[in-house]
C-alpha cells in the first residue's frame, strides 16, 4: 500500500491507539466535578459503542440532553490536565511504521473528532510528533472529519491521499470526503463493509 499512496490521513482513537481506559476517568471526573451525581458512570463498553461520534453525539449520549453549559469546558480542562499523564496504549507496529512512512517521503496528517488538545497530546505523549506535517480535530474548529479531511487535502495539495480509520462512521466521512479508505480492523468498528482496504495490523501499510 504503501507505493500506491503519497499521503496518509489517520483517525486517532482505535486506529493508532487505544486511550479509552483514560478517557472514562477524564469523563467520570468531570461527572464528579460537576454534580452529576445521578448520572450513570462512563465505563469502556460504554465509551467503546460511541468511539469515533463527535464529541456532542458522545456527550448526549453519555449524560443526557440536561447537561450544564460548562461541562464540555471542564471536560476539556480535564483531558488537558489528565491525559498527558494517563495517555494510552499504542497498538502493535504504530510508532515503527510511521517512521517508514516518513522515511519513504509520505506526508502524514491526522484527522480525528476529539477535543481540541487531544491531538497534540497524543503527539507529545507518543513522541510521534515529528513526523506528521498537520492536524485537525472537531474541537479545533466543530467540523465533521469530511471537511477538515477535505480541509488537509486541498491545504497540502494532496494527489495520492488515504484516509486510515476503523469506524463506520470514518468510512462515510472517507468516500463523502472523495478518498479511499482503509479499516484498521483490529479497531472499535466491527463488520465494516465497502472499505477499500482492510488492515489487519497496523504494520500491513507497508505491504
Amino acid at each position: 500500500m504503501s507505493n500506491n499512496f503519497d499521503s496518509y490521513i489517520f483517525d486517532m482513537d482505535g486506529t493508532l491507539w487505544d486511550a479509552v481506559d483514560s478517557y472514562c476517568r477524564v469523563w467520570n471526573q468531570t461527572i464528579a466535578d460537576c454534580g452529576l451525581e445521578g448520572c450513570v458512570p462512563v465505563t469502556r463498553p460504554r465509551l467503546e459503542q460511541l468511539m469515533g461520534k463527535p464529541l456532542t453525539e458522545i456527550e448526549r449520549e453519555l449524560i443526557g440532553n440536561d447537561v450544564p453549559e460548562f461541562f464540555m469546558e471542564k471536560l476539556q480542562e480535564n483531558e488537558i490536565s489528565m491525559m498527558p499523564h494517563l495517555g494510552g496504549t499504542l497498538y502493535p507496529g504504530v510508532a515503527d511504521t510511521i517512521r517508514e512512512l516518513h522515511r519513504n517521503g509520505a506526508k502524514l496528517f491526522m484527522v480525528s473528532n476529539c477535543q481540541k488538545s487531544g491531538l497534540p497530546n497524543f503527539l507529545r505523549y507518543t513522541g510521534l510528533e515529528p513526523y506528521f506535517t498537520d492536524w485537525v480535530s472537531f474541537g479545533d474548529n466543530g467540523q465533521e472529519k469530511d471537511v477538515n479531511i477535505r480541509t488537509l487535502v486541498e491545504r497540502y495539495n494532496l494527489k495520492h491521499p488515504v484516509y486510515v480509520g476503523d469506524t463506520a462512521g470514518d468510512m462515510r466521512s472517507t468516500h463523502a470526503a472523495g478518498l479511499p479508505f482503509a479499516w484498521a480492523s483490529y479497531g472499535f468498528g466491527h463488520d465494516l463493509e465497502g472499505a477499500e482496504y482492510i488492515l489487519k495490523s497496523f504494520n500491513d501499510l507497508l505491504k
